[in-house]
Order: structure tokens, then C-alpha cells, then sequence
């Protein structure tokens, strides 16, 4: 079992399927957290089920209040960031002829923009401390597109090419990004799939199912761990063999 013993990370996103089963397995390898939501109410549950994690109610889309944030959350730490995960999305999908300027803004802001903000106020503690790690969860959506999706397709794909600029640029200060990129996973969306139509989806799989949440998390602490510290700039594929880069 991969041991996480006194890394400190902070989790977006952290009351969602796949960030809760992240949160899950960080907890379960020592790891000190802090995580993040804006839906209080899940917050909590989340206070009462790992009571030694921090938990924050936090709106990233909020750009002029994230150094502050991160300020926040470097102090919790004792000025010790560790690992930073960029897991918090959304998705507002039209066609593209249909689709409204704010629909376009709201998803590139949160998605994209959001990510690259924590990740830059995160990096300037990262340097002081010789060491960081950054891992952004992004989509197969990313690489394939996907009809109605142009907005969260561009902020996936640009989280993508975020990272592997960031790798470049912070390498030699010992600091890694990657990112995971997800395919279809088991979740209250996937549920509402038709019966037909998720048949479909799956024969497009090579393991012929969709992922479970734990799959995702499984590979975010493998890069949380020492045992990713050569790797960088690079992007893991989570998806059943639905797409081969």
C-alpha cells in the first residue's frame, strides 16, 4: 500500500463522485488534506466520516480570492504545500450554435482558468520548499471532443497543455505536473444513460465497462507518491482502452 505519511495536498472539487473516492484513498495512505467544495452540507459529511481532514468551502471560479486562498491554505499547512490536485469541473453542454458566450466563459473559467490560478500560487510555495506536485484531472473528452461539449473539450485540452508547459518551466525546480484524464466512469450521470445507448458506449471499450471512481484514485496517489517522481509533463489514461494516445 502506497504510504502518504505528512504530504499535505490540497483536493478541489472534493464532494463530487470521483473526489470523494480520491479523498478516500489519500486519507487511507496518512495523508493530510485539505478539501474543497462549495457544498457545505457535503463538506461536513465529509468533517464527520475523515475528522482529521480540513475541510474549506471555497468557490474557485472566484479568480481575486484564490491567492488568498492558497495564502489560507499554506498556513494550515505550516508553509508546506505538497501536492496540489485540480479535480474541481463542470459542464454546461450545447451545440455549438446554440451555445451562449456565458456558457463558453463559465466552463473555460472554472475549468480552465481556475486551475491555472491555484496552480500558479501554489508553485511560489512549491519553489520555497524545493519540491511540489501538481495533478489535474482532465477528460478523454480532452483528446476525442464530443458533440455538444466544445466548451468543457477546450478547457480539458487546455488543462492538458497547461501541464506540459508547467512541466517545462518548473521542472528544474523539482516540481512535477501531470495530469489524468479519465474516460467514462460509473456515476449518477452514467446511470441515466439509456440501456441502449450504454451499450454502445461500452463495445467502444476495450475491458468492456465503464471505470469505477476508485480507478481514478488509484492513479491520482500512485502521482501523489515518491514512486511517480520521474514522471512529468505527461497525462495517464483512465479509461478501459476507449482511446489510445
Amino acid at each position: 500500500m502506497i504510504n502518504l505519511n505528512n504530504l499535505n495536498i490540497i483536493l478541489t472539487g472534493s464532494t463530487g463522485v470521483i473526489g470523494k473516492s480520491i479523498l478516500e484513498k489519500l486519507y487511507e495512505a496518512n495523508a493530510n488534506i485539505i478539501a474543497t467544495g462549495t457544498n457545505l452540507n457535503k463538506l461536513n459529511e465529509i468533517k464527520g466520516k475523515y475528522p482529521n481532514c480540513i475541510t474549506k468551502q471555497f468557490d474557485i471560479s472566484k479568480h481575486s480570492e484564490i491567492e488568498k486562498f492558497i495564502e489560507n491554505c499554506n498556513n494550515d499547512f505550516q508553509n508546506k504545500i505538497d501536492v496540489l490536485i485540480n479535480n474541481a469541473g463542470i459542464t454546461l453542454d450545447n451545440l455549438t450554435i446554440r451555445m451562449k458566450d456565458e456558457e463558453w466563459n463559465r466552463v473555460l473559467n472554472l475549468n480552465l482558468t481556475s486551475s491555472f490560478l491555484l496552480s500558479k500560487y501554489s508553485i511560489k510555495n512549491m519553489i520555497k520548499n524545493k519540491k511540489g506536485k501538481i495533478i489535474n484531472i482532465t477528460s478523454i473528452v480532452g483528446h476525442t471532443g464530443n458533440v455538444g461539449q466544445a466548451n468543457y473539450a477546450a478547457s480539458k485540452a487546455g488543462l492538458i497543455g497547461m501541464s506540459k508547459s508547467l512541466a517545462v518551466e518548473y521542472g528544474k525546480k523539482n516540481i512535477n505536473v501531470n495530469c489524468i484524464s479519465p474516460g467514462f466512469i460509473q456515476s449518477e450521470m452514467t446511470d441515466k444513460i439509456n440501456d441502449k445507448f450504454k451499450q454502445t458506449l461500452q463495445e467502444k471499450i476495450s475491458l468492456n465497462r465503464f471505470g469505477l471512481p476508485v480507478d481514478v484514485a488509484n492513479a491520482v496517489t500512485f502521482l501523489c507518491s515518491d514512486l511517480s517522481d520521474y514522471i512529468t509533463g505527461e497525462t495517464i489514461h483512465v479509461n478501459g482502452g476507449m482511446y489510445f494516445s
